[in-house]
């Protein structure tokens, strides 16, 4: 078994819970939670006009040991630019309409928070992270080996704002040391669940699954690169090249027109205001 993209795993009530949530805050502010429908109208409250795609502002922050997790700005690039492929369609499946600009890199030379970002989140998020809650903040150190980063999403942003964002592993960016995981597809992966995505194996063949209808259940996250497989007996194989899976990064190349709107559609609620 490899390495995990994550540890965003949910128990069935608190995924249960979080498609309440955004069900009910669509209802809200839009008196729907029909996705297709709010897709489609022109607009998605007063003076708020749908824009074509959801353009999502980055601000990178390179937490390192002296030369250890140093990541120049051109491997960031990379990583922005392999984020707009990833969302754009352009690896195959959906275009999910988001984009992503860099509006900021920096550096921070503490020994402390690189090597246990999990520990020191809270004061590694609160001294570095700028922004509101449309804001995207990578922080890059040494997540490990066992799991390669972790998220916050959407639905948490207001109770806790100060700890938004997105940790990732440094090795993990484009062209990054760590074998099969090098494509800077856990950063893709981390940034779906920002954006309001669940793993495609969340709760395994146990409705709701994922809450997005286009992605078949399935029972066990996928390991290595598998060609395919079914292990459901809803309809549909197993989503193995999803992005929100945890094939390695050669294996993953896809998201659904569902995740799409989904993310569009967790955008308008929690992080559009």
């Amino acid at each position: 078994m490899g390495p995990h993209r994550d540890g965003a795993h949910l128990g069935h009530d608190q995924v249960v819970g979080m498609l309440g949530d955004l069900r009910r805050t669509l209802r809200a502010r839009f008196g729907t939670s029909d996705e297709r429908r709010l897709d489609s109208e022109s607009r998605l409250g007063p003076g708020e006009r749908r824009a074509r795609h959801v353009v999502v502002p980055v601000r990178f922050h390179i937490v390192h040991s002296g030369p250890r997790g140093r990541l120049s700005k051109a491997t960031v690039r990379r990583q922005i630019s392999t984020l707009n492929a990833a969302y754009g369609g352009r690896r195959g499946g959906a275009d999910t309409r988001v984009r992503f600009r860099l509006a900021g890199y920096g550096r921070a030379d503490k020994a402390a928070w690189f090597h246990n970002p999990r520990r020191y989140e809270g004061p590694m998020k609160r001294r570095l992270r700028k922004g509101g809650r449309g804001t995207l903040n990578v922080f890059t150190a040494a997540v490990g080996t066992d799991v390669l980063g972790f998220a916050t999403f959407p639905q948490h942003y207001k109770k806790n704002p100060r700890v938004d964002g997105v940790i990732i592993d440094y090795r993990s960016l484009p062209g990054g040391p760590y074998k099969r995981f090098d494509r800077g597809y856990t950063a893709v992966h981390e940034i779906g669940h920002w954006l309001g995505l669940l793993h495609t194996f969340e709760g395994g063949c146990l409705p709701p699954g994922d809450g997005v209808a286009d992605t078949p259940y399935e029972a066990e996250p996928a390991e290595g690169c598998p060609y395919s497989r079914d292990t459901c007996p809803q309809r549909g194989d197993d989503p193995v090249h999803n992005f929100m899976d945890y094939a390695h990064d050669p294996c993953m190349r896809e998201f659904t027109a569902g995740q799409g709107r989904r993310i569009r559609a967790a955008w308008a609620a929690y992080r559009s205001r």
